[in-house]
């Protein structure tokens, strides 16, 4: 009987899809069990990171006994919090692994196979290109040691990024990609010039997300924040925290009783002042970043080589008189946006365009 490895490996890759940017500094990792071809469990990595995928896959009241156990990065093997993969592995009698990644942390990468033969257990690597930049963001993250950052922005078909007359300039079918799109990260990066402006939640408002999640950081120096936004009045559950220089004034003591955490920042003039903060970031267990702010900061990290991918949402409509420019938007023209892949989403599109190598 032939086994189609690709269309298990698939399924566990979209099982991994599930937590993606809910699992702290460790990877989202999907893992499906085969028997006689059918699947018989499932798991994936728990958030903040764990369980592992193996283990919520595995541990179940279930024979396992020649089973096949598909993983889409290969199974720890070392011992942290919780013991390591390889161990539930050899003691449920898997017969065979396959799985798609080598690991970077040196603690597993590129252990785990040696350590399942001496179980006596079969190994294969099977590797789809489908999925070659699904763990993009953990790589970089571990070997950079800053959080890989995307970002997002609408503008209107003639490059406004700002509507005079509305907060909206993209359609409700774009804004709902944008709260799904929001939902696997850890954090949403923004400034207080941009909560105050739009009174924006910054959050994931669709069925079957967490509205308090992903967590708030707001870019503020000079402590600026308006208190009557919204995002301050609710009874809120959500973490936010305020990078700030401010020490202490009645406005900091008004946000602290309101939960917001602080980082402390001298400046964030340069190149370095950003690679401070996002390592300081990072050290707080941020390790995938969505930026939705102005213009004028994207370009600023843009210039830098720090953002990864853009996400553009493009209306159809041009905004003429009601829009508002911004100085920076001449980027996007150099982009060529026309020439990207792009997704259509009714009369709007939507661009995910690379920029570290632009």
């Amino acid at each position: 009987m032939i086994t189609n490895h690709n269309n298990f490996l698939k399924l566990a890759f979209n099982i991994a899809k599930i937590n993606l940017g809910k699992t702290n500094l460790n990877p989202s990792v999907g893992c499906v069990v085969v028997k006689n071809q059918s699947v018989i469990s499932s798991g994936f990595t728990s958030l903040n990171g764990r369980p592992h995928a193996e283990f919520n896959a595995l541990n179940k009241k279930k024979n396992f006994k020649n089973s096949d156990l598909y993983v889409t990065l290969e199974p720890c093997t070392h011992y942290g919090k919780t013991p390591p993969c390889t161990k539930i592995i050899g003691k449920k009698g898997i017969k065979k692994v396959i799985y798609s990644f080598n690991d970077i942390d040196q603690r597993t990468a590129k252990k785990s196979k040696n350590e399942l033969i001496k179980k006596k257990i079969i190994v294969h690597r099977k590797f789809n290109k489908k999925f070659v930049d699904f763990y993009k963001s953990y790589f970089y993250s571990k070997k950079q040691d800053l959080p890989y950052i995307d970002a997002k922005i609408a503008i209107s078909k003639d490059f406004f990024s700002i509507n005079k007359k509305s907060k909206w300039i993209t359609n409700s079918l774009s804004r709902k990609r944008g709260h799904l799109i929001r939902s696997e990260y850890d954090a949403i990066l923004t400034t207080s010039k941009t909560i105050n402006t739009d009174n924006a939640q910054l959050n994931c408002r669709i069925n079957g997300l967490n509205p308090n999640k992903p967590d708030l950081i707001i870019v503020d120096l000079d402590l600026k924040i308006n208190k009557k936004i919204q995002i301050l009045k609710k009874n809120n559950k959500r973490k936010i925290v305020i990078v700030t220089s401010v020490r202490k004034n009645s406005k900091y003591n008004y946000l602290k009783r309101k939960n917001v955490k602080f980082i402390r920042i001298k400046n964030l003039y340069n190149k370095d002042d950003f690679i401070a903060l996002l390592k300081n970031l990072k050290k707080k267990n941020y390790s995938r970043i969505l930026i939705e702010t102005g213009l004028i900061f994207i370009n600023e990290l843009f210039k830098y080589k720090l953002i990864e991918n853009l996400y553009v949402f493009q209306s159809s409509s041009k905004l003429k008189k009601n829009g508002k420019n911004n100085i920076s938007n001449r980027f996007l023209r150099e982009l060529k946006l026309k020439n990207r892949v792009k997704v259509n989403l009714g009369n709007d599109n939507l661009y995910k365009l690379k920029l570290a190598n632009v």
